[in-house]
This record gives C-alpha cells, sequence and structure tokens, in this order.
C-alpha cells in the first residue's frame, strides 16, 4: 500500500515538474555533521552515489534527476528552515532525509502544507502513527525493534532486565514503545536510568544498574554517540550482564567508538550488515549485494544500516 500511495503521489508531482525535459528536483536534508553525523554521513554518500546511477542510467522518464541536499546537523530548527527552502525555493518535487526523530518531526508540517512526497529516515513509530498522507519511512519502527530485542532476551531465559534511554527523541520514544510491549514477553524492568544528549560519561547511571543483583540484561535505547559512551563505560565497569543496544547503533561506526567493549554487544539491525553472508536465494540478496559493493567501491568504507535506509527512500520515489 505505501508503494503505491508513494509512486502516485511522485507520478503526480513529477506530471507537475515543469518544462518537458527539466531535472527532476528531489530534496534531502540529513545529518552529514553534529551529534547524528554517524547517521547522515552515511544517508549523503548513498544518495549522492544514487542519483550518479540513476543518471548514468538515463534518469527517470528520460529526465536527470537533481539532487538538493542540506545538512542540517542534527538540529531540528534548521531542519525546518531546511525543508522549507527545498520547497519553497528550490521547488523540489520530494524530500528524502531526517536522519533523526527530531529533524524528522520538524519537516512534516513544512511537507504537509506543501503536499509533496517525504521519505523518513528515522526511527520513531510516531513518525507514522498516526497515519499522515505524505509521510513514509523506511528503517523499522522502534517497536518492531523491541520486540525482536525481547524475542532474543526470552530465548536466553532473560525476564528481569534494566534500561538505560536517551532523552532524545529516539531514545525516548523506543523507550516507551520498549514498555508497552514487554509484557508480552514475560519480562520486567527492575531499573531505570536515562541519559541526556550531551551527556559525556554515564559511569554513575551503570553504577546502579550493577548495583542491582537480580538484573540479567540491559537494553539501551538510543542513537548516535550515546550508546557508544554508553557501551564503553559498561567495559570500563568491568560488567557481565549482557547488553543490548537499538537498531540506531547499527554500524561500524558505533564499534570504532564503543571499541572492545563493543564485542558481544548485542542488536538488531538490516541485511545491508551481513550482505556476504546471506544465502543465494534470499529476495534481498542481489540488491543489498549490488548497494555495499558499489558504496565501498566508491567511499572505500563499508555501507551502513542508516545509508540502506537512504537507498531504500530513494529508491521508493523513484
Amino acid at each position: 500500500m505505501k508503494f503505491g500511495l508513494i509512486g502516485g503521489a511522485l507520478a503526480l508531482t513529477l506530471g507537475l515538474a515543469g518544462p518537458a525535459f527539466a531535472d527532476i528536483k528531489i530534496g534531502a536534508s540529513v545529518s552529514e555533521t553534529g551529534p547524528a553525523s554517524s547517521l547522515g554521513d552515511p544517508e549523503a554518500k548513498t544518495l549522492k552515489l544514487l542519483v550518479d546511477e540513476i543518471n548514468a542510467s538515463g534518469g527517470v522518464l528520460g529526465q536527470k534527476i537533481k539532487l538538493v541536499l542540506y545538512d542540517d546537523g542534527g538540529d531540528p530548527n534548521k531542519a525546518r528552515t531546511f525543508a522549507t527552502r527545498l520547497v519553497e525555493d528550490d521547488e523540489v518535487v520530494a524530500i528524502v532525509g531526517g536522519s533523526t526523530t527530531g529533524t524528522t518531526m520538524s519537516i512534516i508540517s513544512v511537507v504537509e502544507n506543501a503536499k509533496i512526497p517525504f521519505i523518513s529516515l528515522a526511527g520513531a513509530i510516531e513518525i507514522i502513527d498516526p497515519v499522515k498522507p505524505f509521510v513514509f519511512k523506511t528503517p523499522h519502527t522502534d517497536k518492531m525493534a523491541c520486540r525482536k530485542i525481547f524475542d532474543d532476551m526470552k530465548a536466553k531465559g532473560f525476564s528481569k532486565i534494566a534500561l538505560i534511554s536517551g532523552s532524545d527523541g529516539f531514545g525516548a520514544s523506543m523507550r516507551k514503545q520498549c514498555l508497552q510491549v514487554i509484557g508480552e514477553f514475560g519480562i520486567t524492568v527492575l531499573a531505570e536510568e536515562t541519559y541526556g544528549p550531551n551527556d559525556a560519561d554515564m559511569t554513575p547511571q551503570l553504577t546502579n544498574i550493577r548495583s542491582k543483583a537480580e538484573v540479567q540484561a540491559i537494553l539501551n535505547p538510543g542513537f548516535g554517540q550515546g550508546p557508544a559512551i554508553v557501551t564503553r563505560n559498561y567495559g570500563q565497569l568491568g560488567i557481565k550482564t549482557p547488553l543490548y543496544q537499538s537498531h540506531g547503533v547499527a554500524s561500524k561506526s558505533f564499534i570504532d567508538l564503543a571499541g572492545p567493549a563493543s564485542e558481544g554487544v548485542r542488536l538488531p539491525g538490516t541485511a545491508v550488515l551481513v550482505a556476504s553472508l546471506l544465502p543465494a536465494n534470499d529476495p534481498q540478496k542481489a540488491i543489498v549485494s549490488a548497494y555495499t559493493t558499489a558504496y565501498q567501491a566508491k567511499f572505500n568504507q563499508p555501507a551502513s544500516t542508516f545509508g540502506g535506509y537512504a537507498h531504500d527512500g530513494l529508491r521508493l520515489l523513484v
């Protein structure tokens, strides 16, 4: 259903795009720099890569795509300003972006007023619930990620856990969604801690959790540098309780930031992270392998889950 809606909306906007053979302008506002750069940098690179590939193959309906890309630095106010500029000045027919829940939510009212498609690259379920006719998203919802994590915990016999959540939009949303479904798995929360987006040391929170001897696993809903700091501090404190992270850190940059303490951390991820391990008959194998190979060749670094979200977002449009 969503694919049809997006295709129909884009077909309508393409029909109004201007003179024949004019470039098709697609806008993007992502967090190439700032605290969410581990998300936005691969997203920006992926969008540029795909636009080059599409144009080299003849474009769309005989027209070239022009990518108008802005770096919002993870600032919701900048994201809204850039979205307004994309609509009013650049006259784009659709927008892909919103690396974080905060930047995404600030863009939504702009695209709803303009009545153009917006493909968000952020995870929170609030982005699409309630349903908004021009707003879509490619990442798994936080509730889906919670269920995957709790499935794994239940399979391992963990029934008593602790939460340490980021207070940002994504962390708060995932915490809320996890608490809504946790009872279905017979799991209870014995301890809860939070941290802010600018916090540089989560040792006090983790020390509190460590004091709860009955805790069998720790879950950290969050994204960006926060979960890497949590993981690093977790290792420094010598905590042996299994640590679970969210899909918001499913990238090599998390491993680089967290260091050796990331070994053994469990988290839900996408096929992009295991492209070479997919069986030949997996329906995602061909497209995932093509993308990850092209990304590695172009940028000399492995593709990430977040670049994959941008890949899917642009491909949904064109």
